[in-house]
């Protein structure tokens, strides 16, 4: 078994110190990775990820992450990469990493990925500029994932991503904000790629549990939904 811890939405800022460390430390115990699926800090703040490199230091599994949109608002997204693989984290946004665990491999493909909606009820790249610029950076997040998932060759593979791929794990979230939760596509090109396991967090009050079409699990590890430091994940 490949056991994979997952957690996002931690939304770190200066009040966090000490609430995640000791949590992550007992990883080895009981975890082969650690996977972050975004918004990590409150609002893309270089002090709040000092905070979150304090959290991680020590944590002695392999870790990778993605961005979520909360990284983005102070425009300090290349930094928060630089520094978050400074500290040993493989932040990855279409393209992947691979780990080997007691012989075996596994890769994380991953994307913060975006909204536009989902079937029956998604936006098109159609109309206004503004309109076919966001639907078309959700096509580029989804077409970047599905190629690095494809290339991977490894006995496991995980997408991890931000925004959610189906609506099965949105749960009580309102339905007007579906189309800035997730988008059908991410799910449309991890079908097609193949997966074995997906990851992603945003919804906080969504369900952990839902499929893909073709039937790929999806877990949803916003850490309001799960309440935990992370949630553990069994892959044979």
């Amino acid at each position: 078994m490949i056991r994979v811890a997952a957690v996002g939405d931690l939304h770190v800022g200066e009040d966090s110190r000490g609430t995640l460390r000791s949590a992550f430390r007992e990883l080895p115990e009981c975890a082969d990775v650690l996977l972050l699926a975004g918004d990590l800090t409150r609002l893309g703040l270089e002090d709040e990820l000092d905070v979150l490199v304090d959290e991680l230091d020590g944590v002695a599994v392999p870790c990778a992450a993605v961005l979520g949109n909360h990284e983005y608002e102070s425009d300090r997204s290349t930094v928060f990469v630089k520094r978050l693989e400074g500290a040993g984290v493989h932040v990855l946004e279409g393209s992947s990493t691979e780990f080997v665990v007691d012989g075996r491999t596994l890769g994380i493909a991953g994307s913060t990925g975006f909204g536009g909606g989902f079937a029956g009820a998604s936006g098109s790249d159609f109309g206004e500029p503004e309109m076919k610029a966001f639907i078309r950076r959700t096509k580029r997040m989804a077409d970047s994932l599905a190629e690095s998932l494809a290339a991977l060759r490894t006995d496991v593979r995980i997408a991890l991503l931000h925004f959610a791929p189906v609506k099965d794990t949105l749960g009580a979230e309102r339905r007007e904000i579906y189309p800035f939760l997730g988008s059908y596509l991410l799910a449309e090109a991890i079908d097609q790629a193949g997966a074995d396991l997906i990851i992603h967090a945003h919804a906080h009050r969504g369900a952990e549990r839902g499929v893909t079409p073709a039937g790929i699990p999806v877990r949803n590890v916003a850490l309001p939904v799960i309440r935990q430091a992370f949630k553990l994940y069994s892959l044979p």
